[in-house]
């Protein structure tokens, strides 16, 4: 049977491409790492302030070099379509078995877990690892499935999560201006962490900043289904990050203004709750972690909504096993159902690997994102430097936008590639050489595919 080609529709307009862009970065990685970075910089307040506008500048920078790609090419599957069209098909399938096989189900499912978490939390439920994986596995399952039926619903709620949870956000950020009352005490059976100094140690901070930027490029995956996407995409690539920065700084900012930097080093997650109960009082702690949920889901969605699509994408191009049967669309839904069942069953088990990492303590305190995040900011790095080429054969005519912008997004991907090794050098570089490995599965797999072919 032939198969028939199903026109891709655009259904989502520039909001929608921003909201998953500020939706899938601000959410979990502000609510859990904000503390992390803190930590790394011994209290150093300016120095928190620093870090935060490094990992700004790194995404900015990226993505003002990614939409001159953008906008040159119609190509399907955000970067992986990049690579095809700038780079080589074969490159384009190296980095696509990368976010198809470790980036996207990595963080999907780690922040499901996070979801889990701040659920306990919420409800009291008991803070086992074993519960906050359930919990964070039945909404994986929810969201699969909500973003497969329904296109304009995981529109919407992508939408609705990204106003949601700016809110507590931006109003811890504007209640701290005003905020004059004296800091908490920290309670008896925490052990107190005082401010130190930690030299060069701060720059494990850009770790925990990567992870909380992470997700902008995600937006790409969308491309085709953004109405007049050539005009949108570069848009929203561009102030969506800066959105995120002021979002970003006046949260952390605002937290210290309340409840300050000890509170914070000693109590570490848990001072969000200190934060709802300052502000509004008894009830505040539930209102606060309400909000939180509400926003970790929003970047589940985003990731879901994402990670559907890149199976189909790569199967479009014959660059993953059973592309025959995945790249067949369900014209109702417009939609692959066996792409949706691919990144489901993918994200099961990373969420197993997940469980018996978290559960053994393996990665030292660290998590299994980790393994996608510093990669990938290396792999974009290749594209800046094609933009850069693109520049010197004077298809690309400004010289901010050829040299300025993709120098500045290679340097900020070396020094994301310097902090995740400062913060855990053991396990970061067996985790580069992992993603490589996969990269290289991809790559042979489409020489060998093509060379069938032909």
């Amino acid at each position: 049977m032939e198969d028939k080609k199903i026109e891709i529709k655009q259904h989502y307009g520039l909001l929608t491409a921003l909201s998953m862009i500020v939706g899938i970065c601000v959410g979990s990685g502000i609510f859990f790492k904000s503390d992390d970075i803190l930590a790394y910089t011994g209290g150093d307040v300016l120095l928190g302030v620093l870090v935060f506008c490094i990992g700004a500048l790194c995404v900015i920078f990226g993505s003002i070099t990614l939409t001159e790609l953008a906008s040159r090419t119609e190509k399907t599957g955000g970067v992986v379509g990049y690579f095809e069209e700038f780079i080589s098909p074969a490159a384009a399938s190296a980095f696509g078995w990368f976010q198809v096989w470790v980036y996207f189900p990595t963080i999907t499912v780690v922040v499901a877990w996070v979801a889990g978490i701040y659920t306990t939390m919420l409800f009291n439920l008991p803070s086992t690892l074993e519960t906050q994986v359930g919990i964070g596995l039945i909404y994986l399952t929810f969201l699969f499935g909500m973003n497969y039926i329904s296109l304009k619903a995981g529109g919407r709620f992508q939408n609705l999560t990204t106003f949601i949870k700016l809110i507590p956000l931006i109003g811890i950020g504007l209640v701290g201006l005003f905020w004059s009352a004296p800091n908490p005490e920290i309670p008896n059976e925490v052990a107190v962490i005082g401010t130190s100094s930690v030299g060069l140690g701060w720059l494990a901070a850009l770790a925990p900043m990567a992870f909380s930027f992470e997700g902008w490029v995600i937006s790409t995956t969308i491309t085709p289904e953004v109405k007049n996407a050539k005009r949108n995409m570069p848009i929203a690539l561009t102030i969506g990050p800066l959105i995120v920065l002021v979002v970003y700084l006046a949260y952390f900012l605002g937290t210290v203004s309340i409840v300050g930097e000890e509170y914070i080093l000693s109590t570490g997650d848990a001072a969000i709750s200190q934060i709802g109960t300052a502000i509004l009082g008894a009830n505040g702690e539930s209102i606060m972690l309400t909000f939180v949920l509400i926003a970790v889901l929003g970047v589940v969605n985003g990731l879901t909504l994402g990670y559907i699509r890149l199976p189909q994408a790569l199967a479009t191009k014959n660059m993953i096993p059973m592309s025959d049967s995945i790249k067949v669309m369900d014209a109702k839904r417009e939609l692959s159902p066996a792409s949706t069942i691919f990144a489901f069953v993918v994200s099961l088990v990373w969420m197993g690997l997940h469980y018996i990492s978290q559960k053994t303590s393996l990665l030292s305190g660290g998590d299994i994102s980790e393994i996608a995040i510093v990669f990938s900011y290396l792999a974009y790095a290749v594209l800046y430097l094609k933009v850069i080429q693109l520049k010197r054969e004077g298809v690309i005519k400004n010289v901010f936008l050829g040299y300025v912008a993709p120098v500045l997004g290679t340097l900020g991907s070396l020094v994301i590639l310097v902090g995740g090794i400062f913060s855990n050098p053991t396990f970061v570089p067996f985790f580069l050489i992992f993603s490589l490995l996969v990269c290289i599965a991809g790559f042979v797999y489409y020489q060998k595919k093509n060379q069938i072919a032909s």
